[in-house]
């Protein structure tokens, strides 16, 4: 029995599919105006293993993911560089697709805004003609938030409360309510463009010869005139893309919508609001998930603070097993720290698990009942520690556990063949889901395989004096031990 923890309700509750074992599940993809930060990715490699396990418990599921190759920042970044907005987000798209393959993540399917423009436009005219948003000329369309009274159910916040300085609210004197976001933003010169009656792309505004410049035929409308076929160029505002797309992949209502904490205030909120208004069914999603944010010194990792690390960079100096070990080894409900220490702390984990399963290779002894009983608990307490709310460290901890209990019967032949391939089975499923087990071990010479061990022996008898010694022996010999909490960690100098 599934449990997971839902922000809106604030509570851990069971799974239940809202069609038997059939699942929905959206989850807000990248903005791709630049390389993925390590902090972006912790959000899609968890509901990478959350997909990976639901599938593994028989569920049907459809999950997909947005991305937004329409924004302000990739407009922005275009400009600097010279560049046309469209065809600067899809070379950052392809480079997203290539980064999140390498991370091992291939559980969603991914789907551009861009090629949606038709479902974001009727679902703004929809709430135009249910009262639900209106137009400030020369601006664009905004949510009337004074006739959606549940606003704040989700965050537990208000719209009197939007103008602070994480809100990233739609600002104009001329709105409403403090709090009311932009449905549909008219394009400036310079920027790209469809049209509102059509919803065919026009090109780029201002730009002469171009369909979609200003000397081109516009009717402006009223502010107050309710039209919904209005032929105003522009482009999605930031929330509507994401319910546009649901409703027009899930219909009004499905199961999971999953995103990174900073995403619940006002993106998510939003996206409540729009999508209640527009269909009047209730709840638009019946479990939402967020990951907490990665921390840098204490801060949020975000590109804006210029304190992250892309995926890209990271690669260069790590394996995907070292950083899917890393994203997943703290709950995701938790603050995660980045440091270089818990990224060597991940290697020596993935080494551990390798070294595990290379000593299975080569056992040949006899059927030992110790090694059955713990093979059956380990199971049992790594599908418990899944079903309460993805709790992976708990799940890697179950793992651990049993490569201890294991490990002495390794080192005296008393695990038969048969036992160590059902137990190899058994880490081969869970990596299904995980992705944590390398497909290459790391080369370590005999020899330095057994000083680290012995020291490793004489360090947990605590003669620490003997253990330096055998540091030194292990240096000569051209290699260095870091000792981190799941281990040695040996690595050629």
């Amino acid at each position: 029995m599934i449990q997971l923890y839902n922000t809106l309700t604030k509570t851990k509750e069971r799974l239940i599919s809202r069609n038997e074992k059939k699942i929905q599940m959206f989850v807000c993809g990248p903005t791709v105006f630049d390389y993925i930060h390590i902090g972006n990715a912790r959000t899609f490699v968890f509901f990478d293993i959350v997909a990976k396990y639901l599938r593994s418990q028989k569920y049907e599921l459809d999950y997909i993911q947005n991305i937004t190759d329409i924004e302000d920042k990739i407009i922005t970044r275009a400009k600097e560089n010279n560049r046309e907005s469209l065809e600067y987000a899809k070379e950052y798209y392809e480079k997203f697709k290539e980064d999140i393959k390498a991370l091992g993540v291939d559980s969603p399917k991914y789907i551009p805004a861009t090629e949606h423009i038709e479902q974001v436009v009727n679902q703004v005219k929809t709430l135009i003609d249910k009262g639900h948003a209106y137009l400030i000329e020369g601006d664009g369309y905004y949510f009337d938030l004074s006739t959606f009274k549940n606003y704040g159910k989700l965050s537990g916040r208000k719209a009197q409360m939007a103008d602070d300085a994480i809100s990233r609210i739609d600002e104009n004197s001329k709105k409403k309510n403090k709090g009311d976001f932009c449905l549909w933003k008219l394009s400036k010169d310079g920027e790209p463009a469809w049209d509102f009656k059509t919803t065919k792309y026009l090109g780029i505004v201002g730009v002469k010869g171009t369909p979609g410049s200003r000397s081109s035929e516009i009717s402006n409308g009223s502010a107050e005139s309710g039209q919904s076929e209005l032929s105003l160029p522009g482009r999605p505002g930031w929330h509507i893309e994401d319910t546009a797309i649901t409703e027009h992949y899930f219909g009004p209502q499905y199961d999971i919508h999953g995103g990174g904490q900073d995403l619940i205030f006002p993106h998510h909120e939003a996206e409540i609001t729009q999508q209640e208004s527009a269909s009047g069914k209730k709840p638009f999603v019946k479990y939402w998930m967020h990951v907490a944010f990665l921390i840098n010194k204490d801060e949020k990792m975000s590109k804006s603070k210029g304190n992250f690390m892309t995926v890209h960079e990271l690669f260069k100096k790590h394996s995907k097993e070292v950083l899917r070990f890393y994203l997943l080894s703290g709950f995701y409900r938790s603050p995660l720290e980045y440091s270089e220490a818990m990224l060597k702390q991940s290697h020596a984990a993935i080494n551990r698990i390798s070294e595990f399963i290379q000593k299975l290779d080569r056992v040949d002894g006899r059927d030992n009942r110790e090694a059955d009983i713990c093979l059956h608990d380990t199971k049992e307490k790594f599908s418990v520690a899944m079903d309460n709310d993805f709790n992976t460290p708990e799940a890697f901890g179950v793992v651990f556990e049993m490569i201890r209990t294991l490990n002495p019967l390794l080192i005296e032949n008393k695990i038969s063949k048969k036992q160590s391939e059902e137990i190899i089975s058994f880490l081969k499923e869970i990596n299904s889901i995980l992705g944590i087990i390398p497909a290459e071990q790391q080369k370590i010479p005999a020899e330095i395989q057994g000083l680290v061990e012995k020291r490793e022996k004489i360090r947990q008898d605590k003669n620490y004096e003997e253990s330096d010694k055998i540091r030194t022996q292990i240096h000569d010999l051209g290699w260095e031990v870091e000792d981190t909490i799941y281990g040695p960690l040996p690595n050629k100098i």
